[in-house]
Parts: structure tokens; C-alpha cells; sequence
């Protein structure tokens, strides 16, 4: 899911879309229809530093996909702190775009609802095959042994971005590569009155990302092999709250950030107030904000010990965005080959470098432009030590209930209260208790 969000996944009952029939886009019932030959419609996610930024990106390639097919997209940048909610609101009155962008951490829980066009072997045929695609970020588009509930669009990885100034002024070397590291630089970079490391303590989306890390770190999943919730395993605690005693404890995040939703932490670090960042894909946010590239370094997220890689070694969630298209959209062709068009290789490249994100396209990599400094890193995490957040129906209540635990400790943190082993259990306690039963 894209950086530049707000808190994406508010109080949202997704029970009740998981039982409403397949609607979506357009009056047909079922099936797609081609009533609307000559025009789309198009909800885009906010990936910019700002709305007017996607247009600006993105309506010239509409122009071009009308000129290429004389079909016309209507474009809707939405926000990220309504996209669920719209889609959602979109499966149950049938009143929603043909075409959509989701956060890929939504793939199953949006596949539940039957809304979305599966794309099984003959709608992959027609977009020029499943294997043009990456493993991981086909690894992100909907529950294991189904169809796809939507296709790849851009990816995205964690990394750790630093001020090189700042590390140089503090007498840091290069950026550390372990959590123990990470607390002992800041210790320096605070004795010289800055700021050490930035968080949106109160973005609930923000916060499952960091704490899935955690969590894998640990050895620790989040849901067992069937499915269900377990939230209240050792290693789930003992993820959450070493994320949060970043806080608590280390003082390495401030605690006005505590209350940060709005890329806050991103701007601070773009402004030179913070020297470290945990962020996906954010070189075109601190470009837009003013910062130079050569003004800071991309490392890869810290892991426990060693290298990153697979297993406990896991440094990343695989982040990105998906195409998906509503079942029933009143241009089932058009739809099909608007997704074939956004991504083809020539848009993969320009829509990729303009967001400075990963084309899941593997054919588009080759360009060089992918393996420059500031999107090496990224591939290489999403190629080696990235994670797939759980695909299981429930994947959105999750965000939302464990996001906010993490967010009120978060507070907690700020306040002076004490977060302890216990605190922390308790919260994944209550936020297990609402999720739905099994």
C-alpha cells in the first residue's frame, strides 16, 4: 500500500460486504457487459505527494490510452483515508467505478466480496500472460489458491532513509543494519539536537506495516495456517512492543509522533528535522517536498542480526498497488484493455519512475533508470526479503484493529504511561475479540 496514505483503513464493517451478491461498476447484472463501449471510469489512489501531482501524472497517460483505443477515462483521484470505504460502499449499492486501484494488503478481503473480475488464465491471456508479472507481487493480489482478484500495478518496499549530513556531523559511518544499531546512532544524532527517527504513530496502516516486520522477525505471523486470528502469540507481543518502545523506551521516535496520520514524519525528514525514515518508495515525496537525492542514502530496513533475507530475516511487507476491475462494469472490454495498456512496458516505465516505485512487470525493470540508487535498494528488498501480508478475508479488520492497538500504545507512549509486556498483550486481546469468529 502506497506511503503517501493518511490512516487508509478507518471503522469499517467489512462483514457486511462479504455477504452482498457481486456488483460493482455500471447497471449490468454479472458477468461485465460492453453497454458503455467508448468510456471508463477510473479511481485512482493517491499517490503523489498531493492529488493535483496524480492528475498531472496521470491524465496525459489517459489521453494517450483515448487516442490509442478512442476510449475516454473518466479519472477520480480518491484519498487514501476514504478509498476503503468507497469501495466498499461501491460493492454493496453497485454504484462504483470500472476500474480501481487497491492497496494490495486488501486483495483477499476485497476478493471476498465477489466484486471484482477474477482474472483467471484467459483474462491474464488477454493482458499478454500471468508470467509477465513478478512472484512478488502476484504474491499480493488475493487469496492462496484462487484467481487473482486484481493485477499489479506498481510495487513498493520498505527502506531505511538517512541524512547524510546529519550521520556525518554525528560521526556515523553508514547506516546501521540492526535494531541495536539503529538505538545506538540515534543516541548520537540526539546528542547533537536533532531528531533521530520518524513514525506515524497514529496511522493505523503505517503501524501493521512496522509491526508485521516486527512480528515476521520474531518468527511470528499475525493468523495461523488456517486463518485465524492470533494476535496474542509471543512473538507478536514481543514485535509490538519492541516497535513501540522505540517510543517508550529507546526515545528514538519523538513523542509528538505519537500523533502523526499525514506523512508528518515524511516532511520532517524532507525538512532536515529527523535523520532516519522508515518509508516505501518515498524518493518522489521528498523530491516534491525539496530534498535533494544526494542529500540522503536508502539502506535496507534493519533486521535483528545479520542480513535480511528470508524466514525471521525479513525486512519488508511487499507494498504496492493492483488494478482490479468490477465484475460487472458495463465495459468489460475497455476495461480489460485500459489494464492491458497501464501495464504494458512503456507505462510501466513512466508510470513507475514518476512515483519512483517498482514496475511489478518484470520486463520493465530492465530499464535503467530501476537500478539507480534510489530504487536499487527497493528492488533488491522486494527480490530477497519481503513479505506478503496475510491474504485471508479478514485481512482489513486486522489493519484495523491491531493498527489502532498500536496507535493507543502509541499514545501511551506519549503520555508517560508505561508500556509493558501486559499493556501490550492486552490490547491484541481486545483487538482479537473483535475480529470475526471462526
Amino acid at each position: 500500500m502506497r506511503s503517501t496514505r493518511a490512516a487508509a483503513v478507518g471503522a469499517v464493517t467489512l462483514s457486511l460486504a462479504l455477504t452482498a451478491s457481486a456488483c460493482g461498476g455500471g447497471s449490468s447484472v454479472g458477468g461485465g457487459s460492453n453497454d458503455r463501449p467508448t468510456t471508463l471510469t477510473y479511481w485512482a489512489s493517491n499517490q503523489g505527494a498531493s492529488i493535483e501531482i496524480d492528475k498531472k501524472v496521470l491524465q496525459p497517460e489517459l489521453d494517450r490510452f483515448r487516442r490509442q483505443t478512442g476510449i475516454k477515462v473518466e479519472l477520480e483521484v480518491v484519498p487514501w483515508s476514504d478509498l476503503l470505504n468507497r469501495i466498499l460502499t461501491a460493492t454493496t449499492s453497485g454504484q462504483g467505478p470500472d476500474v480501481l486501484n487497491i492497496g494490495n494488503t486488501w486483495s483477499a478481503s476485497l476478493q471476498a466480496t465477489g466484486a471484482l473480475l477474477p482474472w483467471d488464465a484467459r483474462n491474464f491471456g488477454k493482458i499478454g500472460g500471468k508470467d509477465r508479472f513478478v512472484a512478488s507481487a502476484l504474491g499480493s493480489t488475493g487469496a492462496p489458491g484462487k484467481d487473482p482478484a486484481a493485477v499489479p500495478l506498481y510495487s513498493m518496499a520498505y527502506a531505511l532513509y538517512y541524512n547524510k549530513q546529519v550521520f556525518a556531523d554525528a560521526g556515523i559511518a553508514q547506516p546501521p543494519a540492526t535494531w541495536a544499531e539503529l538505538t545506538a546512532d540515534a543516541k548520537k544524532i540526539q546528542a547533537g539536537g536533532k531528531q533521530a527517527l520518524g513514525a506515524e504513530g497514529a496511522n493505523v496502516s503505517e503501524n501493521i506495516h512496522h509491526v508485521f516486520v516486527f512480528a515476521r522477525q520474531h518468527g511470528a505471523r499475525f493468523f495461523t495456517d488456517d486463518g485465524k486470528a492470533d494476535f496474542t502469540d509471543d512473538g507478536v507481543v514481543t514485535a509490538v512492543k519492541q516497535y513501540v518502545d522505540l517510543m517508550a523506551a529507546d526515545h528514538v521516535i519523538p513523542a509528538g509522533n505519537a500523533e502523526y496520520a499525514q506523512n508528518q514524519s515524511v516532511s520532517d525528514f524532507a525538512k532536515g528535522r529527523t535523520a532516519m525514515l522508515l518509508w516505501q518508495s518515498a524518493s518522489a515525496n521528498l523530491r516534491s517536498q525539496g530534498m535533494s537525492e544526494d542529500a540522503y542514502g536508502i539502506a535496507p530496513v534493519p533486521v535483528q542480526s545479520g542480513t535480511p533475507g528470508t524466514g525471521t530475516q525479513v525486512n519488508s511487507m511487499v507494498a504496492g498497488i493492483n488494478l482490479a476491475v468490477f465484475e460487472n462494469t458495463d465495459n468489460l472490454d475497455g476495461a480489460t484493455r485500459f489494464v492491458k495498456f497501464m501495464t504494458s512496458d512503456d507505462e510501466q516505465k513512466i508510470l513507475n519512475k514518476a512515483y519512483s516505485t517498482i514496475p511489478p512487470v518484470a520486463s520493465a525493470q530492465d530499464d535503467p533508470a530501476f537500478s539507480a540508487p534510489a530504487t536499487a535498494v527497493l528492488k533488491n528488498t522486494l527480490a530477497t526479503s519481503a513479505a506478503a501480508l496475510p491474504q485471508v478475508a479478514d485481512e482489513s479488520q486486522f489493519e484495523t484493529t491491531v493498527g489502532t492497538a498500536v496507535k493507543e500504545l502509541f499514545a501511551d507512549a506519549a503520555a508517560g504511561r508505561p508500556v509493558t509486556v501486559a499493556s501490550v498483550k492486552a490490547k491484541l486481546e481486545k483487538a482479537q475479540q473483535q475480529m470475526p469468529a471462526k
